[in-house]
């Protein structure tokens, strides 16, 4: 199929430059938020300008007709590209990685034997570590739970023409599935992700929120999203089987 039957298959009416101008502030909030977890000498700059070439091919490729909002679509393709950047950059130290799996193994471990939620102390009951030892554990991790949101979001890049729209069905269930997964969550992790995701909040402000330490909101974010990316991996586990 040539390049210039495959432009002709979007949607012509829309201003897809308009649609880049106006969204200019959703990759500087993106950015600012994927920040907050890096080490430091990382400047942000550098994600906004990883990030705007994101919301180039967000606004080059989105098609209306599929009923995804520009705006939810955008937000992945953003995410994604500043996230392949930085693993490119592999910052994440392997000792960081392994904790991390640890983790999800131990909160799913607990979750399939209690056919429930698992609480802190439970998790840490599993890892063997004591309260204390577990805030540490999280915290020493967040920088990993970056990725946690969009580990399985690589079905997003269309891998050719003719997937193209079944991708972008994917998308829009991988959206609903991922609610579901946060309406799941405990009370408190489930308040930590919409503020952070959906307000814009950081973990400084969610601390004042919740009345917690910016410390405390850090690892029930942690917690959250290591959850999260246990449901969203079974979930693409179980599509690929179907």
């Amino acid at each position: 199929m040539s390049a210039n039957l495959h432009e002709s298959q979007f949607d012509e009416s829309v201003d897809r430059e308009r649609l880049f101008e106006d969204n200019v502030a959703l990759v500087k909030t993106i950015a600012q938020h994927i920040s907050i977890r890096l080490p430091p000498g990382k400047s942000v700059d550098d994600l906004i300008q990883v990030g705007l070439i994101g919301l180039l091919e967000a606004s080059r490729v989105y098609e209306p007709r599929l009923g995804v909002e520009f705006k939810s679509y955008a937000s992945i393709r953003i995410r994604g590209a500043i996230l392949d950047e930085l693993r490119r950059e592999t910052w994440v130290p392997r000792s960081v990685q392994q904790k991390s799996r640890k983790l999800s193994q131990a909160i799913q471990a607990v979750e399939n034997r209690e056919g429930r939620n698992a609480s802190d102390q439970e998790i840490a009951l599993e890892l063997n570590l004591t309260m204390e030892e577990y805030g540490e554990l999280l915290e020493s991790v967040a920088s990993s739970t970056v990725f946690s949101l969009d580990d399985d979001e690589s079905f997003l890049e269309p891998s050719g023409e003719e997937d193209e729209v079944f991708d972008k069905i994917r998308f829009s269930q991988m959206k609903s599935r991922l609610a579901d997964a946060i309406g799941q969550l405990p009370e408190q992790e489930k308040l930590v992700i919409v503020l952070y995701y959906d307000y814009g909040l950081n973990l400084r402000e969610i601390g004042e929120v919740l009345n917690v330490s910016e410390s405390r909101a850090c690892q029930v974010h942690t917690q959250a999203t290591s959850r999260l990316q246990i449901k969203m991996r079974d979930w693409k586990s179980e599509n690929e089987d179907s």
